[in-house]
């Protein structure tokens, strides 16, 4: 009984960030899913991913994916408690994989500078990414890391290997389909025979426009090596390309194209550092928060418009199109969209790490926090007690049973079968470092 009231409580975790009542949205992507994904879905072809993550995201913390029953060991009122989808793509099961996930990273940050970087692909690139997901986004990770080492590696710069954190997103304010990788880079690069730490200098790092021009050409380079060894897939808005002229007419016109690559200053040092990247990872194409009214099948949302001084504005989308555009973000199964190079590479960055602190007399590393049940890391990520009885305040909330899930009404069960269990607490496999 022990035992199956702690892998309930592990499994639901997340439910209690949503006990928190002024945190909790009046609109949630859910509702708009439950509402009109139906007829979205009988309208659109959807690829696997996003099948799942729209059957999850209307399941989530719901009755489909059961729970367990808590009962107050004062007063008796009783309470159950659902489990989460944990999809990657759900607004509401990324609170906690994040807070885990910062919490690692604390023990790997050094005593520099860290600069953020952007490399955006251009737009005219979309029908093909789109219909290529996986080899595409695994393309730019591949071109991101070579430009930034083969800078780093040039004497007349660093003449090291830089280690960074790379993170793909998508989409932009407005849930448009834009391609981009975002790097967090300590600001300096360990030399090749590991004797030196060479810093990078104040408020800069590599020029923007040469970055551009290399990354540009290892992409076309890349997308033309695809081409030819045929393992380009082209669908009906990407058939246009599909012969040798016009391909490379598309890698010529890709010269003609802006690629923006922009490297901002340095943070000031390693908290600032993990605070700006938590605004980034485990981040989806739009939180709830961000969402302000459903009215007469339209949504209504907040973005920041970032050609207008990031002025908070409204946009308004019919619910069909908002769920297009929010699926076009769901990645593929699997696919590792945050991960580490350099000397932060996953199979090399403990020993690596060692000897950057050691050049840069930076003292052992923090040690690693103990682990914590799911009580207290809702007390730390909410301040609220979620053991504490919500009805009395006075008693404790004790497990009584298992919840099972329901049968699903959902639509996609034809495709994927009913859902039987909840997904584990944190994020997809593709999210973790």
């Amino acid at each position: 009984m022990h035992s199956a009231a702690n892998a309930a409580t592990g499994q639901c975790a997340h439910n209690h960030v949503a006990r928190k009542s002024h945190s909790v949205p009046r609109l949630e992507v859910a509702e708009i899913f439950r509402r009109f994904g139906e007829d979205y879905r009988r309208a659109h072809p959807l690829l696997p991913s996003q099948a799942r993550a729209l059957q999850d995201i209307v399941a989530c913390r719901t009755a489909a994916l059961g729970g367990r029953l808590e009962q107050c060991d004062h007063c008796g009122h009783e309470n159950p408690v659902y489990c989460s989808c944990g999809n990657r793509h759900c607004p509401k099961c990324q609170t906690l994989a994040k807070a885990k996930w910062l919490e690692a990273r604390s023990a790997e940050v050094l005593p520099v500078g860290y600069i953020h970087a952007v490399f955006t692909l251009p737009h005219v690139l979309n029908p093909l990414l789109y219909d290529n997901q996986r080899l595409l986004y695994d393309l730019l990770f591949r071109c991101v890391s070579r430009t930034l080492q083969e800078f780093a590696a040039d004497p007349r710069h660093l003449g090291g290997t830089l280690g960074f954190i790379a993170l793909l997103h998508t989409w932009d304010q407005r849930l448009n389909y834009h391609v981009h990788l975002h790097c967090l880079i300590p600001a300096g690069a360990l030399s090749f025979d590991g004797d030196r730490w060479t810093h990078a200098r104040p408020k800069y790092l590599f020029n923007n426009e040469a970055l551009s021009l290399v990354f540009r050409g290892k992409f076309r380079a890349g997308l033309q090596a695809l081409f030819e060894n045929k393992q380009l897939r082209f669908g009906t808005t990407t058939k246009q390309w599909s012969n040798e002229r016009d391909f490379k007419r598309l890698l010529a016109q890709l010269y003609k194209t802006e690629w923006v690559v922009h490297l901002k200053a340095p943070f000031g040092g390693p908290e600032q550092a993990l605070g700006y990247l938590a605004r980034y990872t485990h981040r989806v194409a739009i939180s709830n928060s961000r969402l302000i009214a459903l009215e007469e099948g339209r949504v209504h949302f907040a973005y920041r418009d970032r050609r207008d001084g990031d002025r908070l504005k409204e946009a308004e989308l019919p619910a069909e199109e908002f769920i297009r555009r929010f699926l076009t973000h769901a990645l593929p199964k699997g696919f590792v969209r945050l991960r580490h190079f350099g000397f932060l590479a996953n199979g090399c960055k403990q020993g690596s790490l060692q000897r950057c602190r050691e050049l840069l007399h930076a003292g052992p590393p923090p040690p690693r926090p103990e682990k914590k049940t799911a009580q207290e890391w809702m007390k730390k990520l909410t301040g609220v007690d979620v053991s504490r009885c919500p009805h009395c305040h006075v008693g404790r909330m004790v497990f009584v049973c298992e919840l099972p899930p329901q049968s699903p009404t959902l639509w996609f069960s034809a495709l994927h079968g009913p859902r039987t269990s909840a997904a584990p607490l944190q994020s997809q496999a593709g999210d973790s470092s």
